[in-house]
């Protein structure tokens, strides 16, 4: 009989964890899994979840990201009654608001094996003393009618213990997947891509893909390039993604001056191609788990410097393997930028470390690893 998954998912966005949970429910052994998908606000994946899984793609709108005690208690109520109705054995979240709502749905429904992915916290030391406190109190509390915990990154894991959220012996460890080979072998025309996205053929790439939310910091990026280029005018830079900060960011590219020297591409499907022209990828976050973009930039041959947070020093080792500064440290992240276009040596060397560290992260493995914790789990109940 085969074991019936439910995932839910908060937003399906087109971010790590939400590229991450399609892959799993559509690559899952279908002679071992029946698979579902739950959902909540519109996203820019919900058509290839459709596509996907049809009727097993169900979207419950009123689960939004944003904290609203009217429309979670609705949440919570609907999430109740599709799972009840579905029956799966095994619920497995992702997000925040999804993993609270979702695992307390999966304990009213009566599903017996309830599991979360930490990809990263909700909260940081970044949020005021109140919000964090609010958050370690509902994951506190949320834990208790949680069967286990998947972690991306030791990090995340380790500070779980801390806080009293997670118990020793009730998380395991599973990278978030990537299409190595997808992103090693891509094949671009270097002069041909650039044209085809409006960038200049005699500038180095400067590149963040990210989404446009205060976790990642992109305003940063913008005045990163604006102290680069006060000081050479051989960069180009590039952000793939969008969000909430985008109006902010398109306005403090103006009022910095940088029209000229930058490119704004939206949330895009290609990559692994744009990757192919990029000399040295950024990341700004100010917390993280373990994000994809690190071993998608690795296994395209691009090193990079990003900030030294969570999952990203666990990866990328100072020195070793790229370069890491404090979060909004902007002028030890142009020093480091700089120091990395200028040095080829540098950037081979860290390419060629980081790509020896992708075994663990590929896409097929993350995907056998929640099988055998699947099987793992409905075995004890």
């Amino acid at each position: 009989m085969k074991i019936r998954v439910c995932h839910i998912i908060t937003k399906l966005e087109l971010g790590g964890a939400q590229k991450n949970t399609l892959y799993t429910v559509s690559h899952l052994d279908p002679s071992k899994f029946e698979t579902f998908l739950i959902s909540g606000e519109e996203g820019i994946l919900d058509n290839e979840a459709s596509e996907k899984l049809g009727e097993r793609a169900i979207f419950v709108r009123e689960m939004k990201r944003s904290i609203n005690p009217f429309f979670d208690l609705i949440a919570l109520i609907k999430l109740t009654i599709v799972l009840k109705k579905i029956k799966p054995q095994i619920i497995h979240t992702h997000s925040s608001k999804a993993g609270i709502l979702g695992r307390w749905a999966g304990f009213f429904a009566g599903v017996k094996v309830r599991i979360h992915t930490i990809h990263g916290f909700g909260f940081s030391p970044f949020h005021s003393l109140p919000v964090r406190w609010l958050f370690i109190f509902l994951e506190r509390i949320t834990s208790l009618v949680t069967t286990h915990f998947i972690c991306v990154s030791e990090n995340n894991l380790k500070e779980g213990i801390r806080l009293g959220i997670i118990k020793e012996g009730k998380a395991k460890i599973i990278r978030s997947g990537v299409e190595i080979e997808k992103f090693m072998n891509a094949k671009v025309e270097v002069e041909e891509k650039k044209k085809e996205l409006g960038i200049p053929l005699d500038k180095k790439i400067i590149g963040m893909v990210a989404c446009f939310k205060p976790q990642k910091a992109p305003l940063d990026f913008v005045r990163i390039a604006r102290i680069l280029k006060e000081k050479r005018d051989d960069l180009h830079f590039v952000m793939i993604g969008d969000g909430e900060l985008r109006e902010r960011i398109e306005e403090e590219i103006i009022r910095l001056g940088l029209e000229k020297n930058f490119s704004l591409l939206g949330w895009r499907k290609d990559v692994e191609e744009i990757f192919k022209i990029v000399d040295v990828f950024v990341l700004t976050s100010l917390w993280e788990g373990l994000p994809q973009v690190i071993p998608q930039a690795y296994a395209s041959g691009v090193p990079m410097v990003v900030t030294d947070v969570d999952g990203n020093k666990e990866f990328v080792e100072d020195g070793i393997i790229g370069l890491t500064f404090k979060p909004h440290d902007l002028e030890s992240a142009s020093e480091k930028i700089a120091e990395l276009v200028d040095r080829k040596d540098l950037r081979e060397k860290f390419v060629m470390e980081g790509r020896d560290k992708l075994k663990e992260f590929e896409a097929e493995f993350m995907v056998k690893s929640q099988e055998n914790l699947y099987i793992g789990l409905i075995g004890k109940v």
